[in-house]
């Protein structure tokens, strides 16, 4: 044995041998992993700790002795003399966060030395391109990561904090819908926002232009990341290049026809393409993306950029998802969203995932969130959630959707009506009840 493991043995049974002494200080050390200890033996006896004291256990050497007699263990501990020897390793429990502190700096050491064989092991593997390796190397990374601990902090310390953040200005984007970003504020820095509905209803229209919209109305954001599963990045460009030169959609997608394009249709074509083009809008087009290649595409951006301001995921249930062992489906994808979650809150963006809703919702005059596919998690995971609806309603030759806020974490719920001019891939507000009353406005809000 050399020296850097006596130290690691020495400071690991200091540790146990200081919780034997005074089984409190376990609350004093949240931070340390079971997997921060080296020793298998000293990793099962400190779980057992822990498992002892969070129920109210006494830990003691005869209660811990016991839980391993009861699972036929006793030899994995080391057998009752071990025990006794970590009682008397250490005079004093004062000293266990400094222990505690050097068992969990060796961890991660050790673990960032398994780390680069594991990448090196993962050269080998086939992936179908840069990106697949380099979220291989992403995932591997945030395994080792340590859990964090967050403390208890009283009013008084957070004085200077609060005030800071009140004098700040808030962290919205603007969406560009004026009837939504009067209500809301505009769409909030760090919420994961669901934008569902069945197929047809809009939904991949909807999120390029809330792309497009927050890109044009918020200069200095950052960019906006647009990841497609189901078309490429031509089919999104001919649908933002339509919405924004109002250039008929089945024109644009048949090339102008026969005849093609006009003078006047290519003069729009051109300039909406110059306006598109000078946003920092990016797509990928691949199916099957998987959760870690988001996080690490976005994290890319927020570091070249310094700010992220959107991500937009078309769409959730074709993800590549994989299920662990004995995994339900439904599991797999709550952990997706709340990676999305997470990388929302981490990177400051909004993190916009588009979902199908089950077909049971048809059978409603409008959805539930209990009709998100596969909803337990994403419902529970999502800040905002916006179902669009149709319900067979027309304004003229467009079709009336009801954009559904059914949650909104600090904005509420609420109901919009808007124009699906799918001629030219454009959603518009129509007016509200109290509009239509006074009489005094036109009968639609410009983008």
């Amino acid at each position: 044995m050399n020296l850097n493991q006596t130290t690691d043995l020495s400071a690991e049974m200091a540790v146990l041998g200081s919780i034997l002494l005074k089984p409190d200080v376990l609350d004093e050390i949240t931070f340390l992993e079971p997997r921060d200890f080296s020793s298998r033996r000293n990793e099962l006896i400190f779980r057992v700790m822990r498992y002892l004291h969070e129920r109210d256990r006494p830990v003691d050497l005869v209660t811990i002795t016991e839980h391993f007699q009861k699972h036929n263990r006793l030899e994995d501990m080391g057998g009752v003399i071990y025990l006794t020897e970590l009682a008397g390793a250490t005079p004093s429990a004062a000293n266990i966060r400094h222990y505690a502190e050097i068992v969990r700096s060796k961890a991660h050491r050790r673990r960032g030395h398994e780390l680069a064989q594991k990448i090196i092991a993962a050269t080998e593997d086939d992936y179908e391109d840069d990106e697949g390796y380099f979220a291989a190397v992403d995932a591997l990374v945030d395994e080792i990561r340590p859990a964090v601990e967050s403390e208890m902090v009283g009013f008084a310390e957070t004085r200077e904090e609060y005030f800071r953040h009140l004098r700040s200005r808030a962290e919205k984007l603007m969406s560009g819908f004026r009837q939504f970003d009067e209500w809301a504020g505009g769409l909030w820095r760090g919420w994961l926002f669901v934008l569902a509905g069945r197929p047809g209803a809009g939904k991949t229209a909807k999120a390029l232009q809330y792309a497009y919209g927050v890109a044009k109305h918020n200069p200095d954001a950052g960019p906006v990341l647009i990841f497609s599963q189901e078309m490429d990045r031509l089919e999104l460009i001919d649908r933002l290049v339509s919405m924004v030169a109002q250039v008929n959609y089945r024109r644009i997608i048949n090339k102008g026809g026969e005849e093609g394009f006009t003078d006047n249709e290519w003069d729009r074509i051109n300039r909406a393409y110059d306006e598109v083009s000078r946003l920092p809008i990016y797509i990928r087009d691949s199916a099957g993306v998987t959760i870690q290649e988001v996080r690490a595409t976005a994290r890319r951006f927020k570091k070249r950029y310094g700010k992220l301001a959107m991500v937009i995921v078309d769409y959730l249930q074709i993800m590549d998802i994989p299920q662990k062992k004995n995994e339900t489906r439904a599991a797999a994808i709550g952990r997706v969203t709340s990676a999305a979650k997470q990388t929302a809150r981490q990177l400051k963006c909004v993190f916009m995932l588009l979902s199908q809703l089950s077909r049971s919702s048809e059978n409603r005059d409008e959805p539930k969130l209990s009709d998100l596919k596969e909803s337990g998690a994403i419902e529970q995971d999502a800040d905002v959630v916006e179902f669009l609806w149709d319900n067979g309603d027309m304004e003229g030759s467009a079709k009336v959707v009801q954009s559904i806020f059914a949650k909104g974490r600090n904005i509420g719920t609420r109901k919009f009506r808007l124009a699906f001019e799918w001629w030219i891939q454009r959603f518009v507000e129509l007016r509200t009840k109290e509009e239509s009353l006074d009489g005094k406005r036109t009968n639609r809000h410009p983008r």
